[in-house]
């Protein structure tokens, strides 16, 4: 045989002809074993009874489709009491029983539906002479899905992935020594996770979040497992809770956020109340559906507050309002709806500015917020070109005129801080700090002792988390239940022994979000084709 034609011919068979084309090749072929074995009883026998051809697909040569037409024998045999009297003899090498595919190429269309799916795969498969449908990929990568192991691995990372975000969730196994993904459950409760734990034993280390169903399936999974909280959601967690801090004292915000030059008086933008002091100010389109969401709030509170008087409980207010529990408690404990605070514009302290290089003759977008952002104006392009374009749609009658002296001079940045940017301000370094912006910092600490104490705890909770400091843990959990994360110290001494964990052990939750970024990628990548079986195979097949 030519060495030209070795790579044609499957392994155990023997070339006749090859019959060439010009967009595939046929080979003509027989098997070498000159006694096949009988499939019943394991006698081999070479009684001929007749012979019938069997195409089969296999790998592409040069381009071209590749057809492997194999002369299979039918054959008696002679074993008294064997159930098969003639039998076709069995090519174990080439392709299984019934197959139309050589099994090097039933592998290779395997390896590309696990790495592209089914539409993506069958594309390229076009591409490279092996067509073949999308579904029948996807029917190949069942059909080689990997078992589930018998024992789990020493150190487990678990975390859920949406099924579809806000309804439905699962769970992800990775095993983060070998940083492979172990298995995936169909939801994220703890009784599934506590199953698949006692049925597979061996489990040493849980590296989780701070989720309720993950801590308590674990310990009734695996009872004697060490549980280690994830220090990034950690982190996260102190954010949240000195965010809820910040919006618990707005009062101290805005007073630190005060005008300090006459200027910014002068451009400042009021609402005056209306003389009915229940009907709402003059307000746009934004403001009034603030002002109405606020006003939404209220009567629910009422209604709460009423509910609440006649013995109600919480879970049947929640029902009945639509309301969350944790905001109905918060209610039914004092807490009142914050303050209808009409919504200002980004632009509002500059339209002096704006107006004044208007009337110049000024009439672009982008050289305006130039300007602005000279002065120290923060905020983005879109917004100035979109003032500007409604100066122009506006017409001539209708465009500013020039503003009064007074009026013109740039505000100071100190006007107004969300609750999330005093946040993250109060969580960052202060050398990092701008100057504008650490000039409120100083100006809000000074004036609520509480956020002093807010910012001093988180910095050295995100100094202990990142200098693995163990020992610092209790005296500020205790120092924390006498402040306003006084809710985030609480859960932290309900898992006390995971977050001590974190602070002693290396391990982390890191490698589990990297396998829920590649499961999202794997399940869009199935264009509406990813059951759980499709993907348990893809995530485990690919690592």
């Amino acid at each position: 045989m030519p060495k030209r034609l070795l790579p044609l011919v499957p392994a155990n068979l023997v070339v006749d002809q090859v019959l060439p084309a010009p967009d595939h090749v046929t080979v003509m072929c027989r098997s070498r074993i000159t006694a096949p074995v009988c499939p019943g009883c394991g006698h081999p026998s070479s009684r001929l009874h007749s012979s019938y051809p069997r195409r089969l697909a296999d790998l592409p040569w040069q381009g071209r489709r590749v057809q492997v037409e194999v002369q299979v024998r039918r054959l008696r045999c002679g074993r008294p009491g064997c159930v098969h009297r003639i039998f076709a003899e069995r090519l174990p090498a080439v392709a299984g029983p019934y197959a139309q595919r050589t099994a090097r190429l039933g592998s290779l269309q395997h390896h590309i539906g696990l790495a592209l799916g089914g539409k993506a795969g069958a594309c390229l498969a076009e591409r490279i002479g092996t067509p073949v449908s999308g579904a029948t990929l996807l029917r190949l990568v069942r059909r080689g899905a990997p078992a589930t192991p018998a024992t789990a691995p020493r150190v487990l990372g678990v975390d859920d992935w949406a099924w579809r975000r806000g309804q439905r969730y699962g769970t992800v196994l990775v095993d983060l020594e070998r940083h492979v993904v172990v298995d995936l459950l169909p939801d994220r409760e703890a009784n599934s996770f506590a199953a698949w734990l006692r049925a597979h034993p061996g489990v040493e280390v849980i590296a989780r979040d701070r989720g309720v169903s993950y801590a308590d399936g674990g310990r009734r999974g695996a009872p004697d497992a060490v549980h280690v909280a994830d220090r990034w959601h950690l982190l996260e967690n102190c954010s949240a809770a000195v965010l809820e801090a910040v919006k618990r004292n707005m009062p101290a915000l805005r007073a630190a956020a005060q005008p300090t030059t006459t200027a910014l008086a002068a451009v400042a933008i009021t609402v005056v109340p209306a003389a009915d002091p229940d009907a709402p100010p003059t307000m746009t389109s934004a403001q009034r559906l603030q002002y109405e969401g606020w006003q939404r709030r209220v009567q629910v509170h009422g209604e709460v507050m009423r509910l609440h008087q006649q013995g109600v409980s919480v879970r049947q207010i929640a029902r009945e309002l639509a309301l969350s529990r944790n905001t109905a408690r918060r209610w039914m404990r004092g807490e009142q709806p914050e303050l209808h605070r009409p919504r200002i514009h980004s632009l509002d302290p500059w339209r002096a500015v704006l107006e004044r290089r208007w009337a110049e003759g000024c009439r672009n977008g982008a050289q305006l917020w130039r300007d602005l952002r000279d002065a120290g104006f923060a905020g983005g392009l879109r917004v100035v070109t979109e003032w500007a374009s409604r100066q122009r749609l506006a017409g001539p009658e209708q465009q500013p005129g020039p503003a009064p002296a007074s009026a013109v001079q740039p505000p100071t940045r100190s006007v107004a801080y969300p609750a999330r940017r005093v946040a993250r301000m109060l969580t960052a370094d202060l050398a990092v700090l701008a100057e504008p912006d650490l000039g409120y910092v100083e100006r809000l600490l000074a004036l609520s002792p509480a956020l002093a104490m807010v910012r001093d705890l988180a910095q050295r909770f995100g100094a202990m988390v990142r200098a693995h400091v163990a020992d610092a843990l209790t005296p500020w959990l205790t120092e924390a239940e006498n402040s306003e994360l006084r809710g985030f110290a609480a859960g932290l001494r309900q898992d006390e022994q995971a977050v001590r964990a974190a602070l002693l052990l290396p391990w982390s939750s890191g490698q589990v979000e990297g396998q829920v970024t590649r499961l999202k990628l794997v399940k869009r990548q199935g264009y509406g084709r990813a059951k759980l079986d499709l993907l348990r195979a893809r995530m485990i097949h690919t690592a």
